[in-house]
Formats: structure tokens, C-alpha cells, sequence
């Protein structure tokens, strides 16, 4: 969801006020080139799908902060384009995998079968097995209509994104690194579709929705899907092995990105505020939020995912700290999809996102003056 707009377009929020300029002095441990070496990256997504900047820059934060992402729109929406532009820009290996209601765990995962060119073990009495990995065993995986496998399936995956690796009979198998799901699934067609559990959607660092290209973008598109398919001319790109080794060196200098105690203050009191129970040292303002509009709060891996994602968002935009504003923007991708409603309507993930930022536009923002000071 968007942030409220001035009647200038500009976007408006609590913590636009308390921004200071951006610094650029990085610490030793990150290289302050990365997000000069990381533009190629987003220029390439946005000559494949326009006019979506803001879901295109925090796809990328999503890679680079470690986690999965889930994308959730109505069928043409350029969800599949998405994955397959990210995978081809930055140079990561991808497997497709459809995820059909006959699907089984090992179509994904893969499975041990008896070596061909092997004899039986005559000290055990069988054959020896070779394991042959299946498409999860990919650097960018793209489980395309997520919700149509059955839950066994489901399952199966929910492990990866875990754990990182999968067990078969009873041997881990680790997957390569980095080791990035896009999901994808249709929130409106509801026949022959299993909706994903909690425990799944919390697996998820961040839902997009990328929508309705606006009429000029949709405009252009028209015009260059006539004679070519866009995603033709980054195939073989000369920016690709770069772009690819500047994703790694992001992952790792995500860690070193700093968080002061206030904006770590203002993090825990955002989590705190989706919670039944509520949050004792909140002041009286938001001591009202103790009967939460959910059922379901989020969990401690949101507030972790949450802190990371607003690290890999500041590294991204050349700071080596994060800001209020780098916490507010990315609250709905991060938080609204493992939310609750206690009175959800036909579109429950819908209404916790306008639920939450009724909820977060009364937690007091940290203020940060001009030389970085912070105060709560």
C-alpha cells in the first residue's frame, strides 16, 4: 500500500520530517561503490516491467537481505516476467517449477535412486543409491501458483526456506548460496487452491503486489511488446557476472549496516502493536491497541525480517545506517501478509494493511536531526 500522497504527488508520512540527509560513509567491512555497483541491476528490471519502481527496489532488498519473496496479484500482472527479468539481470541460476495439484515433495526436492552402473552392497544386500537434486537446488527458485500444491508440497519447500537445505532419508543436503524463492499466487481464484498456512506466510521476508501498470507505462509496454520480448535483451548481458558478485558482497554487508536503540525502540513498538497483548511501556495513546485488530500478531522472525530488510534498504540507498524512513517503507511488504484480521472481509491480506497503518501512524517516529543525532 502506498503511503498518504500531497497535493503535489509527493508521497507523506510520519517520518518524512525527521529524514536527514542521506549519509555516505560507510565502515570499513562494506564497500561504499555497492549501491553504484547494484543500479545496473535495478535499470535492467525497469526496462523490463515500467512504471513500478517501488516494487522493483524492494525486490531487490528482499534478495539482498536473505529472505523470500511472495508475489501475490491478479493473473498479467508481470509476476513471473519479474522473476525471470530478476533472474536473468543478475546473473543467478533459476529453476521454474509449476506447482500443480499432483505434485509431489520429491519433484521438488528430488530423490535417491538406485545407481545404474552400480552392483548390490553384498554387505548390506542392496543396491547402492545416488541422490539426483531437483529444481530446489537452484540459486533463484521460482515456484510459480504457490497455493494450487497440496500441503505435503508445501511443506517440502517450507523446509528449504528454512533451514537452507533439505533432508532426504535422513541425509541434509545444503543449497547453494544465495538461495532466493519467489512465490507467486492469485488472491482472487479460490477453486482448486490451498491457501497457504501462517507458519508459511511467516516464511516470506516480504509480499509485493505489483498491480496495474499506470497508461503511459501500459502505453509503453504495447509498443515494445509489438516485435520484441524485453526480456531478450538482458539475456547475455555484460553487467550480469558483476551485477552477481555485488549481490553476494551486499548480503554480507547488510550485517555491518548499524541500527541506533531508538530505531530499534521504534521497530519493537511497530511489532508490539499487532499483538493481542499489547505492549506495557507504550504511553497511554497507544495502550488503546491492547485489544488488537487481529487475530494473529506477528512473530519474532518478522521483527528480525523487518530489522534486515531496513538494513539492506539503507545500504541500498548509500547509507551505512538506517532510518526512520527505512523502517515505515517497508512495514506492509514485510509485515501485512502474516496478519490476521479478527473481522477479515473478502480480501483479509488487504484489510491488515490498511489496518496496520491505522496502526503504526500512532507510534511516536525517533527524531533525527541534521548530523545524525537521534532522539526518541
Amino acid at each position: 500500500m502506498e503511503p498518504d500522497e500531497s497535493p503535489d504527488g509527493s508521497p507523506t508520512h510520519p517520518v518524512a520530517e525527521h529524514s536527514p540527509v542521506p549519509g555516505k560513509k560507510f565502515p570499513a567491512e562494506v564497500s561504499a561503490d555497492l549501491p553504484a555497483r547494484l543500479a545496473p541491476l535495478l535499470a535492467s528490471l525497469g526496462r523490463v516491467i515500467q512504471g513500478k519502481e517501488e516494487v522493483l527496489r524492494n525486490a531487490v532488498t528482499c534478495l539482498i537481505a536473505g529472505g523470500h519473496l511472495l508475489l501475490e496479484d491478479v493473473p498479467g500482472t508481470g509476476k513471473t516476467t519479474l522473476a525471470k527479468a530478476l533472474a536473468v539481470a543478475s546473473g543467478l541460476g533459476l529453476q521454474r517449477i509449476q506447482m500443480t495439484s499432483d505434485l509431489l515433495p520429491q519433484d521438488l526436492t528430488g530423490a535417491s535412486y538406485p545407481a545404474l552402473d552400480s552392483a548390490p552392497d553384498a554387505s548390506r544386500g542392496r543396491a547402492h543409491f545416488r541422490f539426483l537434486p531437483g529444481p530446489v537446488f537452484s540459486e533463484l527458485l521460482l515456484a510459480d501458483e504457490l497455493n494450487r500444491t497440496p500441503p505435503r508440497t508445501q511443506s517440502a519447500l517450507l523446509e528449504a526456506m528454512a533451514e537452507r537445505a533439505v533432508t532426504i532419508e535422513g541425509e541434509r543436503h545444503p543449497l547453494p548460496w544465495p538461495f532466493f524463492v519467489i512465490a507467486t499466487q492469485n488472491p482472487i481464484e479460490f477453486a482448486g487452491t490451498f491457501p497457504l498456512p501462517e507458519s508459511q506466510l511467516d516464511r516470506f521476508m516480504m509480499r509485493l503486489s505489483p498491480g496495474y501498470p499506470h497508461r503511459d507505462a501500459e502505453r509503453q509496454l504495447m509498443r515494445d511488446r509489438r516485435s520484441r520480448d524485453p526480456l531478450d535483451a538482458l539475456i547475455g548481458s555484460a553487467s550480469a557476472p558483476s551485477v552477481r558478485d555485488a549481490i553476494r558482497d551486499a548480503m554480507a554487508a547488510v550485517d555491518h549496516i548499524t541500527v541506533a536503540e531508538p530505531i530499534l525502540d521504534y521497530l519493537l513498538d511497530l511489532v508490539a502493536a499487532t499483538r493481542t497483548a499489547g505492549a506495557p511501556h507504550l504511553d497511554q495513546e497507544v495502550e488503546s491497541l491492547r485489544t488488537s485488530p487481529f487475530l494473529l500478531g506477528v512473530s519474532p522472525r518478522a521483527a528480525l525480517d523487518l530489522d534486515r530488510a531496513a538494513r539492506a534498504r539503507a545500504l541500498l540507498e548509500g547509507r551505512d545506517h538506517v532510518i526512520p524512513e527505512d523502517v515505515f517503507e517497508l512495514i506492509v511488504p514485510v509485515l501485512a501478509h502474516r496478519l490476521v484480521p479478527a473481522e477479515a472481509g473478502y480480501d483479509g491480506r488487504s484489510d491488515s494493511a490498511s489496518l496496520l497503518l491505522q496502526i503504526i501512524r500512532t507510534i511516536p517516529v525517533p527524531r533525527l536531526s541534521r548530523d545524525g543525532a537521534i532522539e526518541r
